[in-house]
């Protein structure tokens, strides 16, 4: 039986969904193309239809997070809105605990890095989110301390996801977070 191209179309959006929210929480690695499919009730085999391999998917998935992300981060990134806001939002309890969900920078980014799979998607996001921190700051270094403020967000985020301890890794949130605001306290 074949399937309109309406059809072909949701599906490959479904699997763009659940490949994003999959490998932010569990990883690129951990996650298998036949639990992934058979998750969304779809055949192993399907999936050819749509990527020609798991890399692929990884990019278009890495892609769909960040463009899923630019909307929901628009309320804490805006021009008029202070670089608090988002570090208040970014080093949150509720960010820590659902990976799936959110920034793809300490989750696939990192992986993809660590296995020298460096993405231009990746390089694109970083440089938004230095231009829009960079954007809040003043002075002649504004560049340089978006660098640090970035890098000890994404930094806090995973080694609070890291540890056991529940309290280190509250702690790793709210010191950064706190010594980032007042590193920033005219932003």
């Amino acid at each position: 039986m074949r399937y309109s191209e309406d059809h072909k179309a949701k599906t490959h959006q479904l699997i763009l969904d659940e490949a994003a929210r999959r490998f932010r929480r569990d990883g690129v690695g951990a996650t298998g193309l036949q639990p992934l499919m058979k998750a969304l009730g779809l055949t192993h085999g399907g999936f050819y239809a749509h990527f020609k391999s798991k890399d692929e998917l990884v990019e278009k998935a890495l892609r769909h997070a960040v463009d899923g992300l630019k909307a929901s981060l628009a309320m804490h990134t805006g021009p008029d809105v202070p670089l608090a806001a988002l570090l208040d939002t970014y080093l949150s309890e509720g960010h820590r605990a659902n990976p799936d969900q959110g920034c793809p920078l300490p989750t696939i980014s990192a992986e993809l890095g660590q296995r020298g799979q460096q993405s231009e998607i990746t390089d694109e996001v970083v440089q938004d989110r230095l231009a829009n921190i960079a954007g809040k700051l003043e002075g002649d270094d504004s560049r340089a301390q978006a660098m640090l403020v970035l890098s000890a967000m994404v930094g806090a985020l995973m080694l609070s996801r890291s540890v056991k301890d529940e309290a280190l890794s509250a702690e790793l949130l709210s010191s950064t977070r706190e010594q980032l605001k007042a590193l920033t306290e005219s932003a």
